[in-house]
């Protein structure tokens, strides 16, 4: 497991004193993929740099399965770091060395011999579905095959830890599914703890167990990814959640419709079998309701499925009321949707 206990990070420019991280406290579970996201300047690279010490706390702790990094010496800490492997948003890869020689590096530091690396080479090319590139330079490589390149060198010393940084910010939509794709992988088949730093919340639905939102230097959310899905709390996890799932009806719409039918728009989550069962079907046979679907969507996270429609109901309030009962009963979430003030 990875804990952040208390952590705060503060710099100083020019006089002045910046803070970037306000107190984090953040348990990352061992074998999971856990996502990180908040808008430029949220702080969350500069967590992520915390783990391996890339950047030091100005106070806190960061503890990686019992160990307390903040406190190891210089040689315990190199030692520990050869544990931890991480990709980056450019790649960062040598320009003038192969891709062979790019994936080698990491084993060539640690004294590995010549037969121990070619041996990890090939299965990390293999791995990567790079064979046919091991003597093609950066240059020639598209983005998608670069960052596959990074990935089989952060894996090179057998990692327990992944570390993500905007890893596919750089990457076109295919190539970014692509390279999901293979991280997904990587942790299934060899159980390594992921985590990831990004500002796109279809990355964190795609591949995700869990997730925190940051917004200036705080974790204002944080859960798994399915509960933070279908309950998000906080504006800021609202507007990201937006982004890949409609939360809420345009504004000139829903006013329309409420100042011909006050209080008539309902928003409806559906959560795993809720999200497979006829209810609408139901109301509408069982109720002397008249019943309007203005919109509905569908995601699937973790296998479990997510399901959100904008109804707007009108009739005898005693029978919307005996409705709206009916859905609940069904497992059905009923909010009533109306325009923000």
């Amino acid at each position: 497991m990875i804990e952040f206990k208390d952590i705060s990070k503060q710099y100083e420019l020019k006089g002045q004193t910046l803070r970037a991280l306000n107190r984090i406290n953040l348990q990352i579970p061992t074998g999971s993929i856990f996502g990180i996201i908040g808008y430029s300047g949220a702080g969350k690279s500069t967590l992520i740099r915390l783990i391996n010490l890339l950047e030091r706390p100005t106070s806190g702790q960061v503890i990686i399965n019992g160990t307390n990094f903040t406190a190891l010496d210089a040689k315990s800490l190199r030692q520990e770091r050869t544990q931890i492997g991480m990709i980056f948003q450019h790649f960062n890869l040598m320009q003038t060395k192969t891709v062979a020689a790019n994936i080698e590096m990491p084993m060539k530091l640690l004294g590995w011999s010549k037969a121990e690396r070619e041996k990890r080479l090939e299965e990390l090319l293999d791995f990567i579905d790079l064979k046919h590139k091991r003597h093609a330079f950066p240059d020639e490589l598209s983005g998608g095959q670069k960052q596959r390149v990074g990935i089989a060198r952060a894996l090179a010393n057998h990692p327990k830890i992944l570390l993500c940084d905007e890893a596919t910010s750089a990457l076109d939509p295919q190539t970014t599914k692509s390279v999901l794709q293979l991280l997904k992988r990587i942790n299934q088949e060899q159980g390594i703890t992921i985590v990831m730093v990004t500002h796109e919340m279809d990355v964190i639905e795609t591949v995700c167990d869990y997730v925190a939102v940051m917004e200036k230097g705080d974790v204002i959310e944080t859960g798994s990814t399915l509960q933070i899905f279908s309950q998000p709390q906080h504006p800021t996890t609202k507007n990201f959640i937006q982004t890949v799932l409609q939360q809420n009806l345009p504004v000139n719409i829903l006013a329309n419709l409420e100042n011909q039918n006050h209080h008539s728009i309902y928003c409806l989550k559906f959560l795993g079998s809720s999200a497979q069962e006829t209810v609408i079907q139901g109301v509408i046979k069982q109720f002397d309701v008249s019943l309007n679907i203005l919109f509905a969507n569908m995601t699937e996270i973790n296998g479990s499925v997510i399901g959100q429609m904008f109804i707007q109901l009108l009739g005898d309030p005693a029978q919307i009321t005996a409705a709206m009962q009916y859905l609940r009963d069904n497992g059905v979430q009923v909010d009533q949707a109306g325009v923000q003030e």
